[in-house]
């Protein structure tokens, strides 16, 4: 093993990640296409409805009995960043907010002190193939943040910078900077109360694609603290003489410059760096605390208030087929894209 590569992991159905992030699970579905209630137009005899993970046929209903998605569930202690490449995914949350949000956008959610949300893949398309590709990202609070309001961020497509890099063969990388600056280009800001809203965290999420055997040179960390975790999941690359074919994960070095040379098919990969928050963590499920007392006091929160209730008429509310992308936050303010594509 090179240097440059601390440590290599498979990448499983879920992602291994190091603090502050607490997972990261890649979802990739080639639904059919939709029927009248924008699930899909294909018989579901042989799931586990309610509980679909198989990826029969390339698909998965997930949680989802008509839609595929993520009905409502409750979350406490952390953030989830959800950066949706293909596909749309229909938000509602017991605050009484709502959105539509995809093709390129990332929704960045503080569940904080607790919130009711669900996440609905409502297939749109009535004659071809509905694609739908997204990352999930777990986002661990410090202490002192875990009590805060909810709060949530759109950052849409148009408004996400890439860069552009050129190596001297003239061979392309394309970067979405989602957080962390990048060569001095700069993503739009995190929730405020984000622990990458703070400059020491040293947190970036990067996603990137190489074309057929380009070199990148990732740039030294701020601090030697910072963990840095290169996602391999399309085509392969090459470091220090050590190919990462794709599903493998790296841990790399962040006090020097980190090379990286795409296969010849190309490379995409997804960065997670960050400084640790280097606290204890307590989790159960959909609640993460830094002790069991916490665990505890968030079940009987959530019995007694469920985080505000649920004021939508399902659990699993969807917006009709015409509507564009847009965002309706907790004190009613609404949020559209500069261009609904």
């Amino acid at each position: 093993m090179g240097d440059s590569v601390i440590q290599t992991i498979p990448l499983g159905p879920q992602w291994a990640t190091a603090d502050p992030f607490l997972f990261c699970v890649h979802h990739l579905d080639r639904y059919p296409a939709g029927n009248e209630a924008m699930g899909p137009d294909a018989s579901l005899a042989g799931r586990d409805i309610g509980m679909d993970f198989a990826g029969i046929d390339g698909w998965r209903m997930y949680h989802g009995a008509t839609v595929p998605g993520f009905p409502q569930h409750p979350h406490r202690g952390f953030e989830t960043v959800t950066f949706v490449r293909r596909g749309l995914i229909d938000h509602s949350d017991s605050l009484g907010a709502t959105a539509r949000f995809g093709r390129g956008d990332v929704q960045w959610l503080t569940a904080g002190k607790g919130i009711v949300h669900c996440e609905m893949f409502p297939l749109l398309d009535r004659e071809g193939e509905n694609v739908t590709e997204l990352f999930q990202i777990w986002l661990n609070l410090p202490a002192a943040d875990k009590m805060v309001e909810p709060y949530f961020t759109m950052l849409w497509d148009e408004d996400l910078p890439r860069h552009r890099v050129t190596d001297a063969d003239g061979r392309a990388t394309e970067i979405t900077v989602i957080a962390g600056e990048l060569a001095g280009v700069r993503p739009p800001p995190p929730p405020p109360d984000s622990w990458a809203s703070r400059p020491e965290a040293d947190l970036a999420i990067w996603h990137l694609v190489l074309e057929p055997g380009a070199r990148l040179s990732l740039p030294t960390a701020a601090s030697d603290e910072t963990v840095r975790t290169l996602y391999v999941f399309e085509g392969s690359v090459r470091i220090d003489g050590q190919d990462l074919e794709a599903a493998t994960g790296a841990v790399l070095r962040v006090d020097a410059e980190v090379e990286l040379t795409a296969g010849p098919a190309g490379a995409e990969a997804l960065v997670l760096q960050g400084r640790p928050i280097g606290e204890p963590v307590a989790q159960y499920g959909p609640f993460v605390m830094n002790d069991q007392a916490g665990i505890q006091q968030a079940f009987a929160d959530y019995r007694a208030t469920e985080f505000g209730g649920w004021p939508w008429p399902a659990d699993d509310p969807v917006h009709s087929r015409e509507t564009g992308r847009f965002a309706r936050r907790h004190d009613g303010t609404e949020d559209r894209p500069r261009v609904d594509a």
